[in-house]
């Protein structure tokens, strides 16, 4: 079986190192808001080119308390992309602000950048962008909206981490980015994890506060908080592979590149790129009309697939206020879509007998 992700074979390679520094920890016996926390966060910064950054307890509380800290709530309407992860989405609920739907861009899957200014009304408070399956958002458009229309622009970077805009890494493209650092992302811990990003002290010095109760000083809570803080061992394991996440992420691109340049197949379509370095290939996704035929076809081969997703937010039970709107671009995307193995430790031979099953089909 060739993995859709080997997590242990990516893990195995950092095992010495993720060994010791949890033997530090152990021996510390200190294991919330201390030196790993600490060091991760400066060094997260440091990489994305913010000058702050929050550890927080997963990506849905990153996202969740960047909008809370920006103060956005009921009557608030936050634009988000229609072919999203849910947990962007949600994250849009839980503050009581309403989602406003975009479709993508039928090539890059990303926000249609284009279609963003006719959902922008007066309760409009914020532009979320998705840097989906690791590719960033052409931010410049998205840039000038919210300077006309005195819009917050916030980044959800879950599939990004290392992509490049215009020479600059997502979660330094806006006023906040949220990661997630579930244990299959580029940059993925061994449970649950996230961080927000930003350049706005106000912002990071609030978010801090809301992830820790709403304290700043231990017993004296000037905020209505939650308890949502990276682990010091999660946050030894990302700082960890830190270190090794452009290499990694280069691994990704040449993959991405033979799997561009010689999966041949006229019934599958290929993902688009609008520059190399703009996309770390956290997930790469082909389309096909034959989507539930070639995923069987290619299990049957002993190739493992996953569907990136196949149910579109505005069709889940959870917003079935939504269940009666068309968006039909995103309905295409979310039925013909197909995730194929994509890990910086896919071997030569491995890719290659993918490329060769799927222009078989």
């Amino acid at each position: 079986m060739i993995k859709f992700l080997d997590l242990e074979k990516v893990n195995n390679r950092y095992r010495k190192e993720i060994d010791e520094r949890f033997k530090c920890i152990l021996d510390k016996g200190w294991y919330l808001q201390g030196e790993e926390n600490e060091k991760f966060s400066a060094n997260f910064a440091s990489y994305c080119g913010t000058k702050y950054c929050v550890g927080v307890a997963n990506g849905l509380d990153a996202l969740t308390l960047l909008i809370k800290a920006a103060g956005f709530g009921p009557g608030d309407e936050i634009i988000v992309p229609a072919n999203t992860y849910i947990a962007t989405i949600l994250a849009v609920s839980a503050n009581g602000c309403t989602p406003v739907l975009v479709e993508p861009d039928p090539d890059t899957l990303n926000i249609d950048v284009d279609k963003i200014e006719q959902k922008i009304t007066s309760k409009t408070k914020a532009i979320m962008v998705v840097h989906l399956y690791g590719q960033a958002v052409q931010m410049q458009k998205v840039t000038q909206l919210a300077e006309k229309y005195n819009l917050k622009v916030f980044e959800d970077c879950a599939q990004a981490h290392g992509a490049l805009y215009q020479s600059k890494r997502v979660g330094n493209l806006s006023d906040g980015g949220a990661f997630s650092f579930y244990p299959g992302k580029n940059l993925g811990c061994f449970g649950d994890g996230g961080a927000v990003t930003t350049n706005d002290k106000d912002l990071y010095e609030k978010i801090k506060a809301l992830a820790n109760y709403g304290s700043n000083v231990k017993y004296h809570n000037i905020y209505k908080g939650v308890n949502s803080r990276l682990d010091e061992l999660q946050a030894a394991v990302v700082d960890v592979k830190l270190k090794h996440l452009d290499d990694d992420n280069n691994a990704r691109r040449r993959i991405s590149k033979f799997y561009r340049e010689n999966i041949t197949n006229d019934k599958i379509i290929l993902p688009k790129v609008y520059s190399e370095d703009a996309h770390v290939w956290h997930i790469f996704a082909i389309r096909t009309e034959n989507r539930d035929a070639l995923q069987k076809y290619l299990a049957d081969k002993g190739i493992q697939t996953l569907i990136h997703y196949p149910i579109p937010p505005h069709k889940q039970e959870a917003y079935s206020e939504w269940n009666n709107e068309s968006y039909p671009i995103s309905e295409k995307i979310h039925d013909t879509i197909l995730s194929i193995p994509m890990s910086p430790v896919l071997t030569e031979d491995e890719t290659d007998f993918v490329v060769k099953a799927l222009n078989a089909f």
